[in-house]
């Protein structure tokens, strides 16, 4: 299974996430600060990254770009509370796979996270 990993501003929500993807066989670690994620990519082969638009410091585009700068493997989907066709288009160019809006639907998080895992 997969190593992924969640940045979410909102502990909860990367908590959800997480359980949910762990019960499909997934080790799954979860972060609230832009900068601790972006070390753990660094350091550790992340096959996917799932990553919040509205975050802390940064936004998830600005992460996207620094994560793909630093691990251009990671296959990432974008998630957000507050879906425009704008931040859609923007992450899908940079470079993201997919595109979740909250709330989490366990389905299509678990349907997407296996598309992006089936695509090389």
């Amino acid at each position: 299974m997969a190593e992924i990993m969640v940045l979410d501003d909102v502990m909860d929500a990367g908590e959800l996430v997480r359980r949910i993807l762990e019960r499909k066989g997934h080790t799954v670690t979860a972060f609230t600060e832009e900068e601790e994620a972006l070390a753990y990519v660094r350091e550790t082969q992340v096959e996917v990254a799932i990553l919040d638009m509205k975050l802390k410091k940064m936004s998830g585009i600005e992460v996207l770009e620094e994560l793909l700068r630093a691990s251009p493997a990671t296959r990432v989907l974008m998630l957000t509370g507050y879906p425009t066709l704008e931040t859609a288009r923007e992450s899908l160019q940079l470079g993201a796979r997919q595109y979740l809006v909250k709330p989490i639907d366990k389905d299509e998080l678990e349907e997407k996270v296996a598309e992006v895992l089936a695509s090389a």
